[in-house]
Order: structure tokens, then sequence, then C-alpha cells
């Protein structure tokens, strides 16, 4: 006969559901910050994953040395986890900057979780195998296991990240990991050595998250601080990357994921190049659609042609749009563009809403982050500028900003070749941006580009019709390479960007 204690079988089967939750939040995290920090999620992810997977089966393979005090052990690596796990982010957030072995620590933080959850589901199993049939344990242990599992992988994107950001989510995580230690510890004291040892030192963990949690907003302000040579003003986890915004007496500069987006006091020779090429080569520009560009600075440059009737937006990310539709310094950057009467913002991504899209533009702006990883490396395949297609006349002409042909001439020319595979004919073109160094962009058009001679509107800091010729000559370090186009099934733009960026930042 199984002898069923049904208090401990519920606290016990409960502990599988926070293990699995909290497990997996873990391991979410993880890959999430080494996406932020390290770039190309998804090699951060995979690697990520693979570690922890590793390091559950090293723990796994430990728990046959665990043959006494099983419940006490089980409480002291609930303890445990919930300390390692709930103090890893801040802890790697301080040390990004600071440490020569930043992914070394990132690693050996991720293993010893691992290595921990990894050792308490055996445990458990162990502890319930006399109140249970072995058919009627695994089926309850792994039921409860995947379900802890689901509830992560959904409230993780969803709800942690956006509302309570990294740090928190994990402090969160880590409390509820102690509180599951000490519900078991007070409730079967007698069966448990060192409860009083236990609890006193779940209590002291807790303590420690919770300051944790009430300061993490600090702690990111500290560890942006020593990351960024400028005071940040602002700072923001959306859904889709962190936000940074640094200030100094000469300009504001945009990071995303620590990636310099663009710096208020060249950002106009960045603009200007990527718009008023292809104003001059639209032969209309009643409509435009602006794919990327959520700081407003493209559509700021195209409302100064009156021509221009309608601009649709579509930026994936609600964050960054909002932002600089509402804060007045930015704002005052983008000349309230986005708040213009011809504009439609929509949030969404670019690929997915091109399918749905019915409406012709005569310009389209595709203002993308570098393809450095998968997630963007798609935005620039083509699978998407075929589609992208549907939304073009034949007159119509479009503008890619395409990476640096100095530091990544392959990834350049890779956008080129792509473009060119697709039916499109080109116009590649270059300018110099000191915030960036020299900087490429790829005009294109389904028929044969043509200078229609359009007026340049007055004002304009740096782009002129005569300074276009200049910037369709590349030099022979620019020069044109041979590479192949960009599929999606294959994303080799990823790679050469990875390769020829990689080598420049050593």
């Amino acid at each position: 006969m199984f002898k069923i204690n049904r208090p401990l079988e519920f606290l016990l089967l409960l502990s599988v559901f926070v293990i699995a939750t909290c497990g997996l939040i873990y391991e979410l995290i993880a890959g999430t910050l080494a996406s932020y920090l390290l770039g190309d999620s998804v090699t951060q992810f995979s690697t990520i994953i693979g570690c922890y997977l590793f390091s559950m089966g090293i723990g796994a393979y430990l728990s046959r040395f665990f043959k006494k005090e099983l419940l006490s052990w089980f409480i002291q690596l609930e303890i445990l986890v919930g300390l390692i796990g709930g103090i890893s982010p801040a802890v790697l957030f301080l040390l990004f900057d600071q440490a020569a072995s930043f992914r070394l620590i990132l690693y050996l933080l991720v293993g010893l979780t691992g290595t921990l959850v990894g050792l308490e589901l055996p445990l458990l199993m162990n502890i319930l195998k006399n109140r249970y049939e072995f058919r009627d344990l695994v089926s309850r242990v792994f039921t409860f296991d995947y379900i802890g599992a689901l509830l992560a992988s959904i409230v993780f994107p969803l709800v942690l990240v956006p509302y309570l950001g990294l740090i928190r989510t994990a402090c969160f995580f880590g409390v509820l990991n102690v509180l599951v230690a000490i519900l078991v510890c007070v409730k079967f004291r007698s069966e448990v050595k060192w409860a009083r040892y236990l609890n006193f030192k779940a209590l002291a963990v807790i303590v420690v998250l919770l300051l944790i949690f009430a300061w993490a907003n600090k702690i990111m302000s500290f560890s942006e601080g020593l990351a960024f040579r400028d005071p940040v003003i602002f700072s923001h986890s959306s859904p889709y990357q962190r936000i940074v915004i640094t200030r100094n007496n000469y300009e504001l500069r945009l990071y995303l994921n620590g990636n310099l987006q663009f710096s208020s006091a060249d950002e106009y020779r960045y603009h200007e190049a990527l718009i008023h090429p292809a104003m001059l080569y639209g032969a209309q520009h009643k409509s435009v659609l602006i794919l990327g560009g959520g700081d407003g600075m493209a559509a700021r440059e195209v409302l100064k042609y009156g021509d221009v009737e309608s601009i649709t937006l579509v930026d994936l990310d609600a964050s960054i749009t909002k932002l600089f539709r509402e804060s007045s310094l930015l704002s005052a950057l983008n000349k309230q563009s986005l708040s213009s009467s011809r504009l439609q913002v929509i949030n969404a991504d670019a690929f997915q809403w091109l399918k749905k899209n019915e409406k012709l533009f005569d310009i389209v702006v595709i203002d993308f982050p570098d393809p450095g990883n998968y997630a963007v490396g798609k935005l620039y395949t083509t699978a998407f500028y075929r589609e992208l297609r549907h939304s073009l006349g034949d007159s119509s002409v479009i503008v890619v900003q395409s990476t640096s042909p100095f530091v990544a001439p392959k990834a350049f020319w890779c956008v080129d070749k792509t473009l060119h595979d697709c039916g499109y004919h080109t116009i590649p073109y270059h300018t110099y941006v000191p915030s960036f160094g020299e900087w490429g962009y790829v005009m294109a058009s389904p028929t044969s580009l043509t200078d229609h001679h359009t007026a340049i509107p007055a004002g304009l800091r740096y782009f002129a019709a005569d300074v276009f010729p200049q910037m369709c000559q590349f030099s022979a370090d620019m020069y044109k390479r041979d590479v192949q186009a960009n599929h999606l099934n294959n994303q080799v733009l990823v790679q050469y960007f990875e390769d020829e960026w990689g080598k420049y930042q050593e």
C-alpha cells in the first residue's frame, strides 16, 4: 500500500509547478538579457537553452548521491535556486561593462541555475515515490511541470517584461521559490532537519530579493551609467528591446539593445540622405510608406514636401512611437511629425502587415535596424522584397538603409544583390555620418530609375541634388563584392553582417 499524506502531496506537486515556472522564467530572462547585451537573439537563446538543459542533466545525475534527508535538501535547493535565479540579472547588468569575461559569468550562472533545477525534480520524485504508484507519479509530476512551463512562456513576454522588467521579474520568481521552501519547512517541520536554520536562511534570501526588487531602477540606471559615456535620461524595456536615451551638452543619443541608432548632432545627414534621393527619383509622392522609423525623423523629412498627401508609418514597437510623439524633448527633434494629420502610425510587424495591405504607395522608405539577427534579417530577404512588390506601382521608388559599405561591404552589396534578384533596378549610394562613419543605402524601383528633378525643400542642412552623383561613387575599399542574395531559408546577410562587424569591433 502507498501512504498518502494529502497536505504534503499538494505542497510537493505545487513545488513541481513552481520549479517548472521559475526555471523556465530564469532561462527566458538569461536569453533575453544576453540578446539585449550581446545581440543576435537566435544565437543567444540557442546557446542559453543548450547550456541550461545540459546543466539540468548534470543536476539530474548528481541527484543519485542524495539519499538521506531528502525533504531538507529539497528545501535548501529551493532557497538556493531562488537566490541564484533572483539575483542573476542584477549581477549580469552590473558586470556587463566591467567584466572581461562576461560570457563566462553568464554561462556559469545559467549552468548553476540549471544544475540546481535539475537536482530538484529527481529529489521530488524520490520524496513522492512512496506515495504514488510509479505511473501516477510520473504522470502527475510531468503534468504540473508542463503546465508551469506553459504559464511561464505566456506571461513572460506579455506581462512580465513590459511591466516588471528583467530584474524585478527574476526577484519575483526567486521569492516564489523561497516561499515554497518556507511553506514546506513550516508545514512539515517535524520531518525536516535544520528547520529553524532553513527558515532563517529563507527569510534572509527574501529580504535580499525584495531589496533588489525595490532598487531595480537604481541598479539599471547605475549599470547603464557604467555602459554609456553620457548620462542616461530615459530607459525602458519594451516587449521587443531595451530603449536608452543619453544626453550631454552637445547631443541626445538613442540606443536600442545597446546599439546606437542616432545622435541628434548629425542624424540630419543620415535622414536627409535616406529620404531626399528617393523623392528626387519618384515620379509622384502622394502616398508614402515608412517601414521602421518609429522615431519620426524620416517622417519629418517626408513632410517637407507639400504634395505628400498621406504617410503610413509601420513600426513594431509602440513604446518607440509613443515616446517620440509624447516627449516634448524628442518630438522637438522630429518636428512633431508623429502628430501630423497626414501621418498614420501602425504598430505591427512589417512583414505581416504587408501581406494584408492592399494599398499602393509611390515612395517606400525602409528604415529597419541593421540585420544583426534573424528576426531583423527576414526583413531584408527576397521573400520580403517580393511581398513588398504588391504594394508598389510600376514607377514607385523604395529606399533601404543598408549598413556601412566600408565596415561591412559584403552585407551592403548583399542587400543590393537581393533586390536585383527580385527584379528591381537599383542605385546604391552612401554618405558620411560622423556618429556612424560611412553609411550606405540602396534605392530601387520595379522600372528604371530616372531623376525627375523634383524641387528639393529649402533649409536642408546637408543634401542637395548636385551632391547625389558623388554619393553614388564607391572607392576601391567599398566597391562591389561577389555575394549571395539573402533568402529566408539561409539568411546569409546576417552571417555577412556578423563576420564583418565582429572583426571591426574586436
